[in-house]
């Protein structure tokens, strides 16, 4: 048999052999790494218990967001709780009826803590973005899965398939991907009581930092989070609806009016990767 390959192909198998002989394991980093228990879940998430995740955020989060990697990493208690935590998540049905805001935290806590624990398994790192390989090896948003109700769901199902399906923009100020460039890790869990009132101040929150928002009254000029253009549509169908949803958000009186008005115009600003972790913290979010 005569096999031919293209330049493009045969540079590609080159440079995959290249890597796995640099780093064996790399052959093996591709592959999917479930949390939680795999089996039929039976419980509505409005009975999930949430305290265990509280706790852990209460410890290891500060107010701006930032996590003690170090210490979490040097707690063998503390990491299995989190994986207990998760292995609870797993008990729920999402078939089983439950209040949008009961699903809406179950959620945003689950994409959270499988956020966290998968930094945790490559601790030390100074970003997400170190492990999210595009062509060969592992890619934390998509190999690492939560078992829920017996399904297996990645980081980009949760956010992508689940939570924007629901309809509430405000997921992006409180989901992480453990860099300074997103809105803060809230130290508390997310609860349904609490729901409303927890979104309504992560949004003011968000875009009350110059990392993510700042307006030049003279050019009438919005600068906003990347976040803002990864998911425009979720905010509006157009920019002037997108700046009338965020209006009731914004810091000042001039940014408020222009925005209720749904003019002005938009840049956005260049976003962090950099690992939200107090070891490695040099200049605090203001």
């Amino acid at each position: 048999m005569k096999i031919v390959l293209s330049v493009t192909g045969l540079a590609t198998m080159v440079v995959a052999v290249a890597l796995i002989n640099a780093n064996p394991e790399q052959a093996k980093a591709g592959s999917t790494v479930y949390v939680g228990q795999r089996g039929t879940g039976r419980v509505s998430m409005e009975k999930v218990d949430h305290s265990t995740w509280d706790k852990l955020l209460r410890k290891y989060v500060d107010k701006d967001g930032y996590v003690n990697y170090r210490s979490w990493h040097a707690s063998a208690s503390d990491r299995r709780s989190l994986s207990g935590y998760l292995s609870s998540l797993s008990q729920a049905n999402p078939q089983v009826s439950a209040s949008k805001d009961s699903r809406l935290a179950f959620w945003i806590n689950a994409y959270n803590a499988v956020t966290v624990h998968g930094i945790l398994r490559e601790y030390p790192t100074s970003s997400i973005r170190n492990h999210t390989a595009k062509l060969f090896g592992y890619n934390i948003w998509k190999d690492l899965q939560l078992y829920v109700g017996g399904r297996a769901y990645s980081l980009e199902a949760i956010e992508h398939e689940t939570l924007r399906k629901m309809s509430e923009p405000r997921i992006h100020f409180a989901i992480v991907c453990a860099s300074i460039g997103c809105p803060r890790l809230l130290n508390e869990a997310y609860t349904a009581s609490k729901l409303q009132q927890q979104l309504e101040a992560n949004a003011k929150d968000f875009f009350s930092r110059s990392q993510n928002f700042r307006y030049e009254p003279q050019s009438r000029r919005f600068y906003l989070s990347s976040i803002m253009s990864w998911f425009a549509e979720d905010f509006g169908s157009n920019q002037s609806s997108q700046l009338r949803t965020i209006a009731r958000w914004l810091p000042n009186k001039s940014a408020k009016a222009t925005a209720q008005a749904g003019s002005g115009s938009v840049s956005y600003l260049d976003y962090n990767w950099d690992l939200n972790d107090q070891a490695s913290r040099r200049v605090a979010r203001r």
